[in-house]
């Protein structure tokens, strides 16, 4: 590459990954760049995203043998049509180019000039994608721009562009910059990138100055407290369930379920007047829509059956929703994966976005039933999607939902990382609140956004019912469901029959005993709701116990009283939920020596062991670890990777359940 490519391979990064890290201008990773130098021209590839792209992101093509493309006869039929363009296309590329090219590539050779932004901003939509945008392009733009009329994509487009660029030019004497296509979004090109960026000002200015004019209905909202949301806490699992069957073939297939209750679709969704308001959202605006929302969505009014409902949609339509709303109240989106899930929603924003910006533009204008249907069944726009959200090999607890309470640190904190590292969810939950955003924000950057939850930055104190119904509504509202409740938040204050007072025994049998008790209630009440959508379904609740739930300890009765405790529910807990599949053991590790509960050096137990007289003759905090240990024979303290395992197991196996599994390094050996 020679200095001047690189120097237009650096712009070209610059101003596509600048363009992609902006939600104004770019959703999904959409939207397409280019540069070119010569007869060779570099386009993003299909599926890779303009905010994270780089060098090896761009397909090089020869531009010439792309020009050539539109003086060829391709066969009339659109199938036919498409796939002998597609071949042609990709002949294009130049020999040790890697990647497909976006479809739009020869879109981006019909401009002379250097750089290319090809973008679909909801702002500019609402122009393309209203009654009056092709008048109100005429008065915005004049001769500056080319207007395009809905038109399917791929080289059917590029042939009626090339055709509309030479009108054009007949016309003006100058090769156009500024390209609109109904229902679909603009192409601005320029030499410079200044340009670009002048040019992309210069559109977003004039079409958001006749939107201001109409002083459209603001699109904010102040939300609403979660208790109003019953209704779609008892409705989310059951659509979880119902589309991770659809698209896995099996109950103990993984899906997530999105929910948004305020935000642009608000306006439409959760108005008074709903059969009139929610008409502008009820057919795709633009491809993206289709690609990451389908063509519909599921409506599912108070009283209606979620399954019937559901599976007459899949009839109809011939593919499970995407979009499900609940008129007046709230909208969910499906998918695979949360990032999957979110997109989705995200485009169905969009999409209300558009329709209030049409407003000033004549209004709404979706797409004609039969573009819709070509777009369902066009093979790039499903490799699009597909490329977008591919991923690696499984892990072990891929795609499970999971609550851990006491995640800010410790066992919580080292068991929530373990499940994140495996491919699963996390809500990280501790009543210290900032503790537990730490956590869940490393997750998000180390794993990818979604991946854990921190519920909203509250203080979660799982011996008190309003704070536990909270966290397990949260989860619902942020993942669709909760596969895996971790009851890992405990106490331990040391301390003899002379020496422990009431008010702290009460305390320890709050948060051990009550605590877990409080937790295994309502993660099994929607555990339950997934079950009775997919009758196969299995759930799992594990207290994080300890050793000293499995055998006395001196000075130390609050403690192990709570823990002895915690086994005796979870026997309990296994016999009442077995017909539901929920599966409920406790894991007891040994002393985790190195964690914060033992280490800590003003309330660690080794300085309130060594307080207490609880090891006789031990002068130092050093003389308790090393008492400790001699116990072991395996000569260590338990580690936080020991007990992660045994979540794995209990999760992976479907056989065990009211057990007591020890990790102990065979300190402790039941019999």
């Amino acid at each position: 590459m020679t200095e001047l490519d690189q120097e237009l391979m650096r712009d070209l990064i610059e101003f596509s990954n600048r363009y992609g890290k902006d939600p104004r201008y770019v959703l999904a990773g959409g939207g397409n760049t280019s540069a070119k130098s010569g007869g060779v021209m570099r386009v993003k590839a299909s599926g890779t995203r303009l905010a994270t792209i780089g060098e090896s992101g761009f397909v090089a093509m020869d531009r010439g043998a792309l020009m050539s493309m539109f003086g060829k006869d391709y066969p009339a039929d659109d199938a036919e049509r498409e796939s002998a363009a597609l071949a042609d296309m990709m002949g294009s590329v130049m020999p040790g180019s890697s990647g497909r090219p976006s479809v739009e590539c020869m879109l981006h050779a019909l401009f002379p000039q250097r750089y290319v932004l090809h973008l679909h901003p909801a702002l500019v939509n609402g122009m393309t994608c209203a009654r009056g945008g092709e008048s109100a392009c005429r008065e915005l733009f004049g001769d500056e721009a080319v207007w395009i009329p809905l038109t399917k994509p791929g080289y059917t487009l590029a042939k009626v562009c090339a055709d509309a660029f030479k009108l054009s030019e007949s016309q003006t004497g100058r090769t156009p910059n500024l390209l609109f296509m109904q229902n679909h979004g603009v192409i601005v090109a320029a030499e410079t990138v200044a340009e670009l960026d002048a040019l992309m000002d210069m559109v977003t200015r004039r079409i958001g100055e006749r939107v201001g004019a109409h002083a459209p209905a603001s699109i904010e909202d102040a939300g609403e407290p979660l208790e109003s949301f019953d209704l779609p806490l008892k409705v989310a699992p059951a659509l979880r369930m119902l589309y991770a069957r659809a698209v896995t073939g099996m109950d103990n297939g993984n899906a997530i379920v999105s929910f948004r209750a305020k935000g642009p679709t608000e306006r439409f969704v959760r108005a008074t007047n709903y059969d009139e308001s929610i008409m502008p959202l009820l057919k795709p605006f633009n491809p993206d829509q289709i690609v990451y929302c389908k063509a519909a969505p599921l409506i599912l009014n108070e009283g209606h059956d979620v399954e019937e409902r559901f599976a007459a949609f899949v009839n109809a339509n011939g593919y499970p929703p995407k979009i499900a709303i609940l008129p007046g109240r709230c909208v969910f989106a499906l998918g695979k994966t949360k990032a999957e899930a979110d997109t989705a929603l995200d485009l169905f924003d969009d999409a209300a976005k558009i329709a209030r910006y049409a407003d000033a533009f004549g209004g709404y204008l979706p797409l004609t039933d039969e573009f819709t249907r070509f777009i369902l069944n066009w093979e790039v726009e499903n490799y699009r999607q597909k490329v977008s959200f591919m991923g690696g090999s499984a892990k072990r607890m891929e795609g499970k939902v999971c609550v851990v309470t006491g995640a800010a640190q410790g066992f919580g904190e080292g068991i929530a990382r373990a499940i994140a590292r495996e491919g699963g969810y996390v809500v990280c939950a501790d009543m210290n609140a900032a503790g537990a955003k730490d956590v869940a924000d490393s997750l998000n950057v180390q794993y990818g956004a979604g991946t854990a939850s921190d519920v909203y930055g509250l203080s979660v104190n799982v011996a008190d019912e309003a704070s536990v119904a909270r966290m397990v509504g949260e989860t619902v509202l942020t993942y669709g469901g909760l596969d895996v409740m971790v009851a890992c938040a405990g106490i331990a204050i040391a301390g003899g029959l002379d020496t422990m007072t009431l008010d702290r025994f009460n305390k320890v049998a709050a948060v051990n005993y009550a605590g877990y008790y409080l937790c295994a209630k309502y993660a099994a009440d929607v555990m339950k709701r997934q079950r009775a959508a997919a009758p196969t379904r299995t759930g799992d609740i594990i207290e994080i116990n300890s050793k000293s739930g499995l055998e006395g300890s001196k000075a130390n009765f609050a403690y192990a009283g709570s823990k002895f405790g915690g086994i005796g529910l979870t026997q309990s807990f296994a016999l009442e939920l077995a017909e539901f599949g929920v599966k409920v053991n406790a894991i007891c590790p040994g002393n985790l020596l190195d964690g914060p509960l033992w280490s800590d050096p003003e309330k660690g137990l080794f300085r309130q062991y060594l307080d207490a007289g609880k090891v006789p003759g031990a002068k130092t905090v050093a003389d308790v670890r090393a008492f400790y240990e001699a116990k072991v024979p395996l000569g260590r303290g338990c580690t936080i990777e020991d007990v992660a395992r045994a979540v794995f197991y209990i999760v992976e196996q479907q056989y065990e359940t009211g057990q007591a599994l020890p990790v102990t390094g065979g300190q402790v050996m039941l019999n």
